[in-house]
């Protein structure tokens, strides 16, 4: 629920629509644009920096402000963080951020791991490194490629645990029809029944990152692993989940 202050920003916002009360608003999520850029753990491309990628965020974050109805009863932080990832993400697509060399990769770990799962085999590493025919280190770069490449999040459906709040939020945007909406819960039932799916270290690591909030570091301090072993796991696991929705069409 938001906080009384909370409602006394939106509503003087939406009485007066004048630039001092959208300016107030965004000093105040401003926060929420570095917590969702810093999650996103996305390295800046060449003559960027994290700075820029706030930037971007914030532009998410005023379209979230010009199309949020706070009568509608949603919480506007849940509303706002996918605009505010997509608005990262639209301006990294547009400067091509992810290599040619590094989609292709992506695309090999992606088709192999569909195989193995049409085939009903288990997607343990050997098995994984062999069906691509790479040697362990190369493999172990391509999964952290793959942690740090798909521009996916479970936040929306780890909110799911919060209740029917956070799920109505999930599903609250303007443009959807009832059609929209239902399909998209329907997604999210489907990531979560894959997620379920995961061996337990998989599925551990996606629960610490996105249910506790941890950061790949403090992950690997729980597991007594390096940061660079949590994010193969990571990158494994976001890839098998990816390839099983996939193939489940």
């Amino acid at each position: 629920m938001p906080s009384k202050e909370d409602e006394l920003l939106w509503q003087r916002y939406i009485d007066s629509h004048d630039p001092i009360g959208k300016e107030a608003i965004v000093r105040r999520y401003l926060p929420l644009v570095k917590y969702v850029v810093a999650r996103m753990a996305v390295a800046p491309p060449s003559g960027m920096d994290y700075e820029d990628l706030v930037s971007f965020g914030t532009m998410g974050l005023l379209d979230a402000i010009d199309r949020f109805e706070p009568e509608r009863g949603f919480s506007f932080q849940t509303f706002a963080v996918p605009r505010i990832r997509g608005a990262v993400l639209d301006e990294l697509r547009k400067c091509d951020w992810f290599s040619r060399t590094g989609r292709e990769k992506l695309q090999r770990l992606e088709k192999a791991t569909e195989r193995l799962l049409v085939q009903g085999i288990s997607l343990d590493d050997e098995t994984l490194k062999n069906e691509l025919d790479i040697d362990d280190r190369s493999y172990r770069e391509m999964l952290e490629l793959a942690s740090r490449g798909y521009m996916v999040s479970l936040d929306e459906v780890m909110a799911l645990e919060e209740g029917d709040v956070q799920k109505g939020d999930l599903l609250a945007d303007p443009g959807l029809s009832a059609q929209e909406m239902l399909e998209r819960k329907e997604d999210i039932e489907r990531v979560v029944s894959v997620l379920e799916k995961l061996p337990e270290r998989e599925r551990l690591v996606v629960s610490m990152y996105y249910l506790e909030e941890l950061t790949l570091k403090e992950i690997g301090l729980v597991l007594g692993v390096t940061e660079s072993r949590v994010s193969q796991i990571h990158g494994k696991a976001i890839s098998t989940m990816k390839s099983r929705l996939k193939t489940r069409g």
